[in-house]
Parts: C-alpha cells; structure tokens; sequence
C-alpha cells in the first residue's frame, strides 16, 4: 500500500470538476446501463449520484492501490484481517463462501441449531407460543429487523427482542406473554454483557413468579464462549456456540439468527443464507464497474471527502424495512467511526458517515424539507420493493412507489421560482434500491450487500472496520459507578450521580 500513491488518487477525485446530475445525464447517453446493477432480485441505481467517469477512474484506481482485491481475498479466505484483535471476519462462511474448515465448521453449528428448532417445534420444551430475544447490538439489531420484516404474517411464534437494559422495555415485551409458553433466548457473543445478562436475570425472575418450576429448562443461549454460559447455568445441550471470528454486527447469519429461524422456519433461514451467498458471489466474482457493493462504497467516499457531505439518510418505502435505518447504524458507524487506519496512524480524512434514516411516505412530512431546501448536502438512499405484501388495494402501493421515485426526481431536478421561498435548487443526489419482493433471500443479498459496501469503505479509507473499541471506554465508567470503583469524576458528572442516585464518590 503507498500513501502517496493514494493520496494522488484521492488528489484527482477531489480536482474533477463538479458537474450536475442534469448534465452528467446529457454528457453520458449510457449512464442509466453503466451505473444500474440488478442482482439477487435486487436492483441498484447510481446514476443519481455525482459518479462522473473520471470520479469512477480516480476510484478505481484507489482501489487498486489500496489492495481491495487482496483485501476481499484475505475476507473470504479466512486469513487475519481484524488486526487489533487478531483475527479473521468470517461471517461469510456462515453461508457458504469461505476458508473450506471454517465453512465447515459452520455448518456443523447450523445443524446443532436445526436440529434445537426441530426439537422446539416438536415440543421438547412443552408448548412454546412466545419466543423472548435478549441480546443488544448485534445480537438483537438484526435478529429484530429480519424478524420484524418477513415474522409478521408467519403464525408461527409471536417474537419479541429486548435489548435495551431500561426495565419499561423488558416490561412491555412480556406484558403480552404467558411465562408458561414462553421460551427464553440469551444472545451474547461473551455472555458477559452486563446489559443482556441483567435482562436475562429478569426474564428468568419473571419465569419463576410466573410459575415456570425450572426456568433454566426454558432458556437456550447462542454464544462463542460455551463455557461462560455454562457457568450462568444453561444446560450444555441448549448451548448454540459460533465461531469467534464472528463479529457481533456480522452475527445474524450463525446461532445469533435462531429467532428468525424460529419465526421463519428453517428453509426461510436456509433461503436467507442463500440470497447472502448470492451477494458474496456478486462481490468476489464481478469487476469493479459492475460490483455494487463496490460502487456504493465509492459514491459514500465522493460525497463524504470530496463534497464533504457529514451524513447520508437511508429511506424505507416499505413498512416491513422500517428497521432498516437502525440496522445500518450499526453496522456502518460501529465498523467505521474510526479515526486512525491498519497501522495506527491518523487517517487524516472523514471516515463513516452518520447514517440515519426513516420510512417513507411519513419521513416526507417531517425531515424532508431540509433535505429539498436545506443549507446540508445530504445522500439520499431509497429502499422499496415492487411487491406489496398486504391485501389492501394496490392504490397503497402504487402511491407509495410514486412518492418514492417522484422524490429521487424532485431532489435531482428541482424547481425554479421567482419566490426564493418556493425555489428548490435540485442537483441532489439519490441512490434507489429496489427489490422485486422482501422475502428472506432478498433481505439475506440486501444485508450482505451492506456489509460488503461496508468493508469496501474501510478498506479505501485504510481502516479495520471489525473492531468497535470506541464502545468500551462508557462502559467501563459505567462499570466503575456501579461497582463504587475510585474513580474521580468531573463535577458535572458527580452531581448527575448525586441526583440521580443519591450517591456519591
């Protein structure tokens, strides 16, 4: 890797000259063809954005300077590519597409995983009706989202996950369950996490005052660390391990996912993974100029350090992707809100984008004002699907779709007014991701397709996007409060505690 070499790079893509979206069109007959992809039953268009041909070229170039293809060579053959921590990412071998022994190794954990969901259905554990999820980041963002998304019309069990350590929402969650029918699941990559494990502590309390003689009988944890599960007192035989080169955020495809497995069924479990493979496949097999996981990565690196855009909005027009903003959260600003690169120096650039997002139409009434007549650059994302999934007549979803795509055309076009107030200056980028349908192989490619274009960012930006150290400094305070640890606090932070609390250092 040289930095200067990639400097120049990043050099020419900050010297091309800006050219609106409008012109870009009329300069480039073919640039509908060339920047749209369709795959997995999901299709991609860039050409909203600003991706000139020579911003294209001053990209890829950088991509090649900076070893994406190594890099992704490295990612799917297992080798060490978490450097802080010593390790491989190897989330795509959950699905197949991997080192050999790993993906291996994967499947003997999804057969031990099967083979639990069977005994479920099959009544093991007596009549299971309710299925109560605690975990927190990764091992609840996506297990909820997927659930959220494709569970709701299943009838096969009424899910809930909990993850934030606030009783209220632990509270509301079982408020709707029987503890006689309810089936307890404990997501955690360590079994250590103090917010799961007190949420565990209080599902099984809530058991036990409900009636459940044996409430350990009823738990099921999915962990890297068997041993510290043990410990807590779940029974070997409910244990659903997964490797520990799988980070938390890349874990919904291992154990983590057993909830959407349960909501789902199996094969729709099995057809997620499948529709990720397919993504994979995509994003190791395709060149640069038709990988849309690449070409993504390159429009958020343009407008985050060439038109120094600060954020990116990711809208769903589609209720059952309403989850989606959180997810993506995460995943893109836990992996990449970093600020020195590989080898420890300042990467002297922006990093992730705050990601942030809502669902259409109702987004249109609340923030989209500023995003049509606002001061901030702001990269727009569409997310839709061409089939609805309710009974309703077509009229909803034919309005939706208008009102997704007439806001793409809006924000690129604009409008012209004698009034400044009712003028909108367009030139606006907008990406759109359409899906034939949401079901579990368009969401497994969706997601994939998101944490490929992840990685692709952070290897442009010379940055490990598999560690999150950023997330442990609070908690270790929080740790030192709560076990009245000697630690000297500023006198703000004494005073919330005095307040709050009662208690003081």
């Amino acid at each position: 890797m040289s930095d200067a070499r990639a400097e120049k790079e990043w050099t020419r893509a900050q010297s091309v000259p800006a050219q609106s979206l409008e012109h870009l069109f009329k300069a480039e007959p073919d640039r509908l063809s060339r920047l749209t992809v369709e795959e997995a039953g999901i299709y991609f268009d860039f050409s909203k954005t600003h991706l000139s041909r020579e911003i294209l070229d001053a990209f890829g170039a950088l991509a090649e300077i900076q070893g994406l293809a190594g890099a992704r060579d490295a990612l799917f053959s297992g080798q060490l590519v978490n450097v802080t921590e010593g390790r491989a990412a190897e989330h795509s071998a959950e699905r197949g597409q991997g080192a050999a022994q790993s993906v291996q190794r994967a499947q003997e954990f999804h057969s031990r995983m099967r083979s639990l969901v069977d005994a479920i259905e099959a009544g093991v554990f007596g009549e299971i009706r309710h299925i109560l999820h605690v975990g927190i980041g990764g091992s609840a963002l996506g297990p909820d989202f997927l659930v959220d998304a494709l569970g709701r019309d299943a009838g096969r069990y009424d899910v809930a996950v909990v993850s934030n350590v606030d009783g209220a929402a632990l509270e509301e969650a079982v408020s709707r369950f029987d503890p006689q029918t309810t089936l307890l699941l404990i997501a955690s990559k360590t079994f250590t996490t103090s917010e799961t494990m007190l949420n565990a502590r209080s599902a099984l309390t809530w058991m036990e005052e409900g009636g459940v003689a044996d409430p350990y009988g009823r738990v099921v944890a999915m962990t890297a660390s068997p041993e510290t599960a043990i410990e807590f007192g779940v029974d070997e035989t409910r244990i659903l391990p997964f490797s520990e080169s799988v980070g938390g955020r890349y874990s919904l495809w291992s154990s983590i996912g057993l909830p959407v497995a349960l909501a789902l069924g199996w094969d729709g479990f099995e057809t997620m993974l499948e529709g990720a493979s397919g993504m994979d496949r995509h994003f190791r097999l395709q060149p640069i100029e038709r990988n849309a996981p690449v070409l993504a990565a390159f429009v958020d690196r343009y407008y985050a350090n060439v038109r120094k855009a600060e954020t990116r909005a990711v809208f769903a027009y589609d209720e059952r992707l309403r989850l989606l903003p959180s997810y993506l959260q995460q995943l893109e600003m836990e992996s990449n809100g970093k600020s020195v690169t590989i080898e420890g120096k300042p990467v002297g650039r922006a990093s992730a984008q705050i990601t942030w997002g809502g669902v259409g139409t109702d987004a249109q009434h609340a923030v989209f004002q500023l995003l049509h007549q606002g001061t901030h650059l702001v990269p727009v994302e569409f997310v839709a699907a061409i089939e609805p999934e309710h009974g309703l007549d077509f009229a909803h979803h034919r309005q939706l779709l208008i009102n997704c795509f007439a806001q793409g055309a809006a924000l690129m076009a604009g409008k012209q007014s004698d009034d400044p107030a009712r003028s909108y200056s367009g030139d606006r980028p907008s990406t759109s991701i359409l899906l034939d349908r949401v079901d579990p192989g368009a969401l497994g490619a969706l997601i994939a397709f998101y944490e490929h274009r992840t990685f692709v960012n952070a290897v442009l930006l010379g940055i490990n996007p598999f560690d999150q150290f950023g997330v442990e400094l609070g908690k270790e305070i929080a740790g030192s409060i709560d076990a009245g640890g000697e630690v000297r606090f500023d006198a703000s932070t004494r005073a919330l505690i005095s307040r709050a609390l009662g208690e003081t250092e």
